[in-house]
């Protein structure tokens, strides 16, 4: 019998179904509506449900991403066990042998952050469910696609999240000068449907777990409105900046909050600005306390 593990990603809109064993042979797969799903039995079944905006397939799991017009606390229960009967009757995930061999238009773009040693290279599909950092090629072997980027020696440090990845480089090099060959190699390596990030590979530390619902309900109530705060009005902002910022602590006897900066935050000029005059300010008027500190700690 099939089991599904049902897991949350940072994204509140899409949740992972998880499986014991690997369903796809190093390739990701993304489906938009029913009719790009022709390889994936399963993914068409899904894209019956009104709720079903994006079919994603990779590894060991099965992510879905929901239209607003339902909570997945209603309705995730139900999709597992859809994706477990299926299977368990003998239903195709993927036909990989029809799989068309020519490449699949990608398109990458770069774009600037506030931090000038990182770019920001968005694709126009998802590349992965999960955020990952990666600060040097050892702690890349989640990720072919990073080591493959590590090899370029003005790489420093590699961000990953949803459809984009944010590079920071080595300050003796010069984005202009660098910056279309990168593109260009994270082009074509996604159109040769080369293997992105394998998820079940990323490795749970601290500052991950932390994020964790688990550990969320176990929270006093200031540090869930923190956090709560954080998701809502923060986080967007730094996304699209390139970046990501997570919870570490509160601290109620000195009213300070660490977060963690990641991606094109980590290290940015103008990050302490947006700490102290942004997220602080935020916290101090919605929490109404004025003694509220935020401090970042190194990712």
């Amino acid at each position: 019998m099939t089991k599904i593990s049902i897991k949350s990603t940072q994204n509140q809109t899409i949740l992972k179904f998880e499986l014991q064993d690997f369903i796809t042979k190093n390739k990701s797969y993304e489906f938009k509506n029913i009719d790009e799903a022709t390889v994936s039995p399963l993914a068409q079944q899904l894209f019956y449900l009104p709720f079903v905006k994006t079919v994603f397939i990779a590894g060991n799991f099965i992510a879905i991403e929901r239209y607003n017009i339902v909570d997945w606390n209603d309705v995730k229960d139900a999709v597992a066990e859809q994706i477990e009967d299926y299977i368990d009757k003998g239903g195709i995930i993927i036909n990989e042998t029809s799989v068309e061999s020519k490449k699949q238009p990608i398109t990458i773009y770069a774009e600037t952050t506030p931090n000038p040693s990182v770019l920001k290279f968005v694709a126009n599909k998802m590349l992965t469910s999960k955020t990952a950092e990666f600060k040097n090629i050892d702690e890349a072997f989640p990720s072919t696609l990073a080591k493959e980027l590590f090899k370029f020696s003005f790489v420093k440090e590699i961000f990953m999240d949803e459809n984009y990845i944010s590079i920071t480089k080595h300050n003796s090099f010069d984005w202009q000068e660098v910056s279309n060959e990168v593109r260009m190699f994270i082009k074509e390596y996604i159109e040769n449907g080369n293997e992105i990030i394998n998820e079940s590979l990323l490795i749970s530390v601290p500052k991950n777990e932390k994020q964790t619902n688990s550990n969320f309900d176990s929270l006093d109530a200031t540090s869930q409105q923190i956090i709560n705060i954080l998701e809502e009005y923060v986080k967007p902002a730094v996304q699209a900046d390139g970046g990501n910022i997570l919870f570490d602590s509160y601290d109620e006897n000195d009213k300070r909050v660490k977060v963690v900066l990641q991606g094109a935050c980590s290290g940015c000029p103008s990050s302490t600005f947006t700490l102290k005059n942004g997220i602080e300010n935020m916290l101090k008027d919605m929490l109404k306390d004025e003694s509220i500190k935020v401090e970042a700690i190194n990712a």
